[in-house]
């Protein structure tokens, strides 16, 4: 720890012990580190792995967190059949990515205190673990996250897509193909307003259960893009997305 970081810390202490010239309860220096990310989860989607967590928002403290910088992404990588090893050890993790929050890639999407990253570098075969620190402006680290897990196999097949536009609303229609190993959940839908880009995040909250979505609540001379991913269940808990669909595009008609 160097030396601009031990003098925040002991300031904050000292901060804490004369504030209004009363003495609260002592926080120790561990306590006046970000606090730990949480639900941190990692899937498959087509041939890439989507990792999801949530930023803290607190010290370990409970005070409000003020001056969070970003995070530090590790990731651990074996064989899917290589025998199991410690996930929690921390020389078999090697830096992988480093967020800035004020300057997301392009490959990560944050929605409040939530965020997606795609990790597009994978191979078939493969069992990825990722690990989340968070830092501070002043360089301060919290204690990282649980692991979270996902083996990465071929890429399920796309589903097509049609669509129809209406005066108030887009029909889509999705034909998914029956997967080879696994059984169909469901659909992901996602929507742009640019031709050719990708949204990491589908427009539904929960997998569609039907081969039919009527898009509504649209803004009108505005043109819309649609891609689909079909969502396949392996074994008694992964869930995959497939690769993606072709792209359609739909736009509300004029009042006939």
């Amino acid at each position: 720890m160097n030396c601009l970081v031990t003098c925040t810390i002991i300031a904050a202490v000292l901060a804490n012990l004369s504030a209004c010239g009363k003495k609260g309860a002592l926080l120790y220096p561990d306590m006046l580190v970000p606090d730990v990310p949480t639900a941190v989860v990692a899937y498959q989607s087509g041939t890439s792995v989507k990792m999801l967590f949530n930023l803290p928002e607190n010290d370990r403290a409970g005070r409000k967190l003020d001056d969070l910088a970003g995070v530090r992404i590790s990731r651990q990588v074996q064989d899917i059949h290589q025998e199991e090893v410690c996930r929690t050890c921390l020389t078999d993790y090697h830096l992988f990515r480093t967020l800035y929050l004020d300057v997301l890639p392009d490959d990560t999407h944050r929605s409040g205190s939530r965020v997606l990253l795609v990790d597009g570098e994978v191979t078939a075969g493969k069992k990825y673990s990722y690990r989340v620190v968070p830092f501070t402006k002043t360089g301060v680290s919290g204690p990282g996250s649980t692991p979270a897990a996902t083996d990465v196999i071929s890429a399920q097949l796309p589903p097509a897509l049609q669509v129809e536009s209406f005066p108030t609303e887009i029909k889509l229609t999705f034909a998914g193909v029956p997967p080879e190993d696994g059984s169909l959940v469901g659909y992901n839908l996602y929507r742009t307003i640019t031709k050719g880009q990708y949204a990491l995040l589908p427009i539904n909250r929960e997998a569609l259960s039907t081969a039919v979505y009527i898009d509504s609540r649209l803004q009108r001379g505005v043109r819309y893009y649609y891609r689909v991913r079909s969502m396949v269940k392996r074994g008694s808990e992964t869930v995959v997305e497939s690769l993606v669909s072709n792209e359609v595009e739909g736009m509300l008609k004029d009042d006939e």
